[in-house]
């Protein structure tokens, strides 16, 4: 090779590198965009439906009714259990008081546990059993299937027609049953008789609630998550509903048509994915199952304390979200439904796609700083869809606390840091997810917190530092690093964007060593007085 096309082949790898990083930098903007503009759509498709809570039942479904007990179905409540000595007898008492004909109830607890939850389960329910209720303990030799594995082992033994699931964090309100179960009845006459099901369409599959918080103002984390959950559930779910988008049950606070469960073609519960819930829903309304949301009615629930909890939480949905977008993506976009539906469900299904896109954007800012090549001018026009989530979250506060909206709104600079924060965590996750590799179910750890006087630091299922800390750490000095060349390089534009990884990195990482520390002192043995015996 002559020396002179040296030269000329460094200039060539030079533009190959350089255009190929403005590509990667160009599909992530452009992917956030998209999904920024459609939490606008969802934002205006939602607030066509109702200004104020309660919203508007969903359209063509019947309104709550009260319906005589003889007229009432039997509902099997079923409550999947894994280590939970902390709030198992809370849920158990809420099932038990609940409103419904002591008949027509049966209560499941589908125990798998492996710690002394499993004792304070048995004596809970025996003493229920010793008051004529229905309930019963099923235990399985192992966990294969976790969640779902445990939901399928017990339904042969259900006797419900319908199936109502809670996990161990929730605590329904009396009247639950009562409010959701005349939805499953189309027809509007009180009549539950199964000739109703005997048309082409096959009516109600699932009836999803709205999940209301035990603990929202505990602390700026469960705050945030709290802003987060409303709105998902009072625009994105509900918007879903009003466009006529399939949309998916989120695992607790909700009931089944035991029919649509078993209907052949759904295929029942399935453990391959990490998200049984949303795999379920979308295989049942693709066999022409119909899903309702009921935003007026809400089961309290308790939000994650501990930040390494809700990163567990946030691995296992982005895990679960995306292995149903593996399993179920050619199918939706196969099915016979309207291009906007199998658009919206594929954006639902692909929704934890954000964070690898968020990571990748840091990644190669540094690089193109480097090479002094700027992205293309125009994709800071797409930067105005950076308003569609904020504004998605004020809509649902102001919707559901039209008093004091705007200071719960006001976390949404916290959740935001939190979103940044968590791309590391949620990408390798999503990584998982496309490569196969799902993992084992971990748990989410409950641990009975609700007012500010309460402790979870002290408890044995907190969780200790993962090694994705330190991943935040490197990606914290990454992004400081890439501020410095951004500013020795006058690239001042992009500073205030890369400052935001800084800080949401700098929020996990400071908030899990702080956490950390807390739960060491919880847990060290108490100082002995001065003078005390040896």
């Amino acid at each position: 090779m002559s020396i002179t096309a040296t030269p000329y082949l460094t200039h060539l790898l030079f533009n190959i590198v350089a255009i190929l990083l403005q590509i990667i930098y160009t599909l992530g903007v452009v992917g956030l965009a998209l999904y920024g503009f459609n939490a606008l759509w969802l934002t205006w498709t939602a607030s066509r439906c109702s200004s104020e809570v309660p919203l508007l039942q969903p359209a063509g479904y019947p309104t709550y009714q009260q319906i005589n007990d003889a007229d009432l179905p039997t509902v099997t409540i079923q409550l999947p259990i894994y280590n939970e000595r902390h709030v198992v007898t809370r849920l158990i008492n809420a099932c038990i008081n609940l409103d419904y004909p002591q008949d027509k109830l049966q209560i499941q607890v589908l125990d798998d546990s492996t710690d002394q939850t499993a004792v304070i389960v048995q004596q809970s329910v025996e003493r229920r059993q010793r008051n004529g209720y229905d309930i019963q303990v099923i235990q399985r030799a192992d966990r294969s299937g976790f969640k779902a594995g445990a939901l399928a082992y017990a339904l042969p033994l259900a006797r419900g027609e319908f199936i109502a699931i809670f996990d161990a964090d929730f605590v329904p309100q009396a009247d639950f049953l009562r409010k959701t179960i005349p939805c499953f009845n189309q027809s509007n006459s009180g009549n539950f008789a199964s000739d109703a099901l005997a048309t082409d369409a096959k009516g109600i599959g699932f009836v999803q609630t709205r999940w209301a918080h035990l603990n929202v103002g505990y602390s700026a984390l469960t705050r945030s998550q709290a802003l987060a959950l409303d709105g998902h559930f009072v625009i994105e779910q509900s918007a879903r509903q009003a466009a006529g988008y399939a949309f998916g049950f989120n695992g607790s606070a909700g009931l089944w048509r035991r029919a649509c469960i078993a209907d052949s073609l759904v295929g029942g519960w399935q453990a391959d994915t990490l998200c049984e819930d949303l795999d379920l829903s979308y295989r049942a309304q693709l066999c022409g199952w119909q899903p309702c949301f009921l935003p007026q009615v809400t089961v309290p629930a308790e939000i994650p304390p501990q930040l390494s909890a809700f990163k567990r939480q946030q691995f296992r949905w982005a895990t679960g979200s995306i292995q149903t977008l593996r399993k179920l993506g050619r199918r939706v976009w196969q099915s016979k439904w309207p291009f906007a539906k199998r658009f919206q469900a594929l954006l639902h299904l692909g929704s934890y796609l954000l964070h690898p896109l968020l990571l990748l954007l840091l990644l190669v800012s540094l690089p193109l700083m480097l090479l002094n090549v700027s992205p293309p001018w125009p994709l800071g026009f797409l930067s105005i869809a950076s308003v569609g989530p904020p504004i998605l979250y004020a809509v649902a506060q102001r919707r559901l606390h039209p008093h004091d909206w705007f200071q719960r709104w006001s976390y949404i600079s916290f959740l935001t840091l939190l979103g940044f924060g968590l791309c590391l965590n949620n990408t390798i996750a999503v990584i998982r997810a496309l490569r196969g590799h799902g993992g084992d179910f971990l748990r989410t750890p409950k641990f009975d917190v609700c007012s500010t006087t309460d402790r979870w630091q002290g408890s044995s299922y907190r969780l200790d530092l993962e090694p994705a800390f330190y991943g935040e750490v490197a990606l914290c000095l990454y992004a400081l690093l890439t501020i410095f060349m951004a500013w020795s390089r006058g690239n001042l534009w992009s500073i205030p964007f890369i400052f935001l990884y800084v800080a949401g990195f700098g929020l996990m990482v400071g908030v899990e060593l702080w956490q950390a520390w807390r739960s060491n002192l919880a847990i060290l043995p108490p100082k002995r007085s001065l003078g005390a015996a040896e």
